[in-house]
């Protein structure tokens, strides 16, 4: 009789893994066989939506009393797509990584302080943490933000660093955000759908 192993999932993570490159070749060989002009005419509306977003993210920066106006620029130019329910499973995806990226982040900082071991754990761990709460598609940015806290020199406490953060993220996603849904809002004959072009 033979036995199994007690803990096989090799086999699962790659077949997932499979159906997930699969998948992700498929929408990119759709995409890459759009005519060049719904191409460049999609292109064209990311850009410009994504411009608009990160300027008026950053304007407004100084006065609310961020003192990094640029993270919220960055912010909103990741979040910014061309489709709203796209933006909002990005934004989702920003939010929740860069609130569990940052507690790690700080956790480990307060804990143990700056070492590359405690910063490669402090990775890991935020990444973990996504799977975890089966929000995979964040650990990227979850591992983004546990760097941001622990490697970026800052004044201050790293409390108040990941305060700092957090608010500069929250503002760039709500700003792309709206800017998407005001994007898609617009008559066609004034902002024609890449989609439908």
């Amino acid at each position: 009789m033979e036995s199994s192993p007690a803990f096989a999932p090799a086999d699962h993570l790659n077949d997932d893994r499979e159906r997930l490159t699969q998948l992700s070749s498929a929408v990119l060989a759709l995409r890459r066989g759009l005519p060049v002009l719904r191409r460049m005419l999609g292109g064209c509306q990311h850009g410009i939506i994504s411009a608009v977003a990160a300027v008026l993210a950053y304007l407004p920066a100084q006065p609310l009393g961020l003192k990094e106006g640029f993270w919220a620029s960055i912010t909103a130019i990741s979040v910014t797509q061309t489709e709203f329910h796209a933006a909002q499973s990005t934004a989702r995806d920003q939010a929740v990584g860069a609130l569990i990226g940052g507690m790690v982040g700080v956790c480990a900082s307060t804990l143990a302080g700056r070492s590359l071991w405690l910063y490669a754990a402090a990775i890991a761990f935020s990444m973990l943490i996504c799977w975890g709460l089966n929000v995979a598609s964040a650990s990227r940015l979850a591992g983004s933000t546990a760097t941001i806290v622990i490697l970026v020199p800052h004044e201050g406490s790293v409390e108040r660093m990941l305060i700092s953060r957090l608010t500069e993220v929250g503002w760039g996603i709500c700003v792309a955000v709206a800017v998407v849904w005001l994007a898609g809002r617009l008559p066609a004959k004034i902002w024609p759908r890449a989609t439908s072009a």
